[in-house]
């Protein structure tokens, strides 16, 4: 009998109802049955809700992070370096349906996965990156880490799986075959009739064999090593070598008029190319149809072996639902690099590729800043203490399947409370989170505008060639990129005000308006509201005419770059532990002035923290 569970407002849900929740934990064991139920529950559900439990986020050092004044080209190419490094442990997925205004129906799933090298070919990873804070974490939340090594999911990408196929170079049956548009030649005739006879040689002696006595089994097997014939699945069978794919091309061709009881299959390298075709004899054109139906559902089983978890991700893809995450750049640039392909380096063909795997994103983090009432949210588990504290919006949530979930450690609710918040927040923003047309459900309109978006502090996904980026908080300004400068070398310790102050008093070109922010101990940036000024300032700080406490500050130690020296260390992966130390890098790079983004314009400056809900 289904439990339902009543979520009131001003009742922390993490510390209380959360303890009732049963999440279903798959490994190899239960996987294949798993598969087959999530697959029933995404098709009928409305959303998919995700949470990924990693070895490591971007989070040390601080400037790794996905900071306000990031474009979205910078804040993807930090994504980029985390997703290079890190690697999941565990992928929870919550298919949900709406059924009305404040009532889900949710089925959570927690998989536990590892990267094992199950095919022997180094894939899906050789080695990957940990962090010890994440792991201890995790320990204390009772993960076990035997399970994971042992019993966990492995997978591989869509670009793995092509190469391991290539790799494997099984023959399967060829695809319905079309017919060349290119012109035949004369070796292309000669050719094809010095195969069409072979073939009729050696299919009229397998026919003839078949009829002969036992007395005659030493003849037959001396005509079978002269024709070349073997034995597949128990059927006569001959391999055929080939020089070039046109002689594949030409053989298939042949073969589609020439008889209804030979099924061809080509036999592939480990470049990719064909050496071979082997045609196999069937008894009949119905046992041949056996034969090609048996292939395929071997090589549907293969299949499965090979994607592993990715079965998963496929069948999210296939269902075009809405996905929702709760960090959408950190989460999809791994999704991608796990079980897509390779990132690529520009985030406009990140964008693109992803969008043809899932269309519609819609980050809860993003959410609940365009709400404009969250201050300052660590976790998931504040933010919805937060919401329950300060609003009255009741929301009902059954979980059908909690009776045939094992009690223990529970891992993955996150992705259970990320459709607890989407509904909090549908709720209190007064949106309905589906909208039927003809019996067919579709995103509410007023959801659109949140989808896609991979930078909590940038527009969205379709906007994100213009370069801007932006927080929501009562204080925020637009800014133009050219007028942000990055300072480092100034005294160890020191705060952003006493830096301002300092600054202020040291030349009259600090007389206009400007703000400062420490982006690390080592590091400030410095935004000046007035344009030019910011290029006056390093014109300054790069001419001998310098004086005063300016001069001073300068010998010092002080140093200054603008906004594309930033860019370009983010595009070229100079990551050290101190921002100071890699703009110091970026400056002595030669390519520094080739690499710079030129299409970035505009940031929008913040006087509060940024929102972080990747911090669990």
């Amino acid at each position: 009998m289904a439990s339902v569970l009543q979520l009131r407002s001003r009742r922390s849900l993490c510390t209380t109802s959360s303890s009732k929740w049963r999440v279903k934990q798959v490994t190899t064991s239960n996987f294949h049955e798993s598969l087959e139920e999530i697959k029933t529950h995404i098709s009928a559900s409305d959303f998919v809700a995700i949470s990924l439990g990693k070895t490591g986020s971007p989070s040390a050092p601080s400037w790794l992070r996905p900071l306000p004044f990031d474009t979205a080209q910078t804040a993807y190419s930090k994504a980029r370096r985390s997703a290079h490094r890190f690697q999941l442990l565990h992928f929870a997925v919550c298919p949900f349906s709406v059924t009305h205004s404040n009532h889900l129906i949710a089925h959570p799933y927690n998989f536990v996965l590892f990267p094992r090298d199950e095919l022997k070919m180094g894939m899906p990873a050789y080695s990957f990156s940990c962090q010890t804070s994440l792991l201890a974490s995790m320990a204390r939340q009772g993960f076990d880490f035997n399970a994971c090594v042992y019993d966990g999911i492995s997978y591989l990408s869509r670009a793995q799986e092509s190469v391991a196929r290539i790799r494997l170079g099984t023959a399967l049956p060829s695809h319905p075959v079309m017919k060349s548009s290119t012109p035949s030649t004369v070796a292309d005739t000669v050719f094809v009739e010095r195969i069409r006879t072979r073939i009729k040689h050696w299919r009229n002696s397998c026919k003839s064999s078949d009829t002969n006595t036992s007395k005659h089994e030493l003849i037959n097997s001396l005509k079978n090593i002269v024709l070349g014939s073997e034995l597949f699945r128990s059927r006569p069978c001959m391999t055929i070598d080939v020089c070039s794919e046109r002689q594949v091309q030409l053989i298939l061709e042949m073969l589609v008029d020439y008889s209804d009881d030979l099924l061809p299959l080509p036999i592939p390298t480990k470049s990719g190319t064909t050496n071979a075709v082997r045609i196999v004899l069937a008894n009949s054109k119905e046992d041949k149809d056996l034969l090609e139906r048996e292939l395929q559902n071997f090589e549907e089983e293969e299949s499965k072996k090979i994607r592993g978890f990715r079965e998963v991700i496929d069948l999210i893809s296939a269902s075009q639902k809405p996905v929702i995450s709760h960090n959408c750049l950190n989460d999809c640039t791994l999704i991608h690099s796990k079980f897509i392909a390779p990132l690529p380096p520009e985030v406009d063909e990140f964008v693109s590729s992803l969008r043809s795997v899932f269309p519609k994103v819609l980050d809860i983090n993003y959410l609940m800043k365009k709400h404009g009432t969250m201050r300052k949210v660590t976790n998931i588990p504040s933010a919805m203490s937060y919401l329950n504290n300060h609003f009255f919006a009741p929301v009902d949530l059954e979980i059908p399947d909690q009776a045939t979930v094992k009690e223990g450690k529970i891992h993955g609710l996150n992705a259970l409370r990320l459709c607890y918040l989407f509904m909090k927040l549908c709720s209190i923003l007064k949106i309905s989170p589906n909208v039927t047309e003809s019996g067919n459900k579709h995103l509410a309109p007023e959801l659109e505008d949140f989808t896609n978006v991979f930078h909590p502090c940038s527009a969205p996904i379709q906007d994100s060639s213009n370069g801007d980026v932006g927080v929501w908080t009562n204080n925020t300004k637009r800014v133009g990129c050219e007028q942000l400068v990055f300072l480092w070398g100034f005294k160890f310790g020191m705060t952003a005000g006493m830096l301002k102050s300092v600054l202020r008093s040291s030349h009259d070109i600090f007389s206009g308006e400007f703000d400062v922010k420490l982006v690390d101990k080592s590091c400030a940036i410095v935004v000046f509201w007035q344009s030019g000024v910011s290029k006056e300032f390093m014109d300054v700080m790069n001419s001998e005419e310098i004086r005063g406490d300016l001069k001073e500050l300068v010998s010092d130690g002080l140093r200054v770059t603008g906004y594309d020296t930033y860019n370009t260390i983010c595009r070229l992966g100079l990551w050290e532990m101190d921002l100071a130390v890699s703009l110091e890098r970026a400056l002595e790079s030669s390519s520094c002035e080739n690499n710079c983004e030129k299409k970035s314009s505009e940031i929008h400056w913040y006087n509060d923290n940024v929102i972080n809900l990747d911090d669990l």
